[in-house]
């Protein structure tokens, strides 16, 4: 899931040297908290946060393929 995740957040942002991907597991959850440069914030939310909640429900299919829960939080 983490790959995953980095993968897509990389191809989405100007400076992919920038992306960060924390994960920490939290109540049987897994939550990743993702940080890029403060120019590129606005790339991985999107317009009216689409951007993030598409990547939101990808990383939920995966992990529940996985049997699995994640959680995505954009951090700046």
């Amino acid at each position: 899931m983490r790959e995953f995740l980095e993968y897509i957040a990389k191809q989405l942002v100007d400076n992919p040297d920038a992306v960060s991907l924390t994960e920490e597991e939290k109540e049987g959850r897994t939550v990743f908290k993702l940080k890029v440069g403060e120019a590129d914030v606005g790339k991985i939310i999107g317009k009216k946060g689409r951007t993030a909640q598409a990547m939101r429900v990808l990383l939920s299919a995966v992990a529940a393929k996985n049997g699995k829960r994640a959680i995505l939080e954009v951090m700046d």
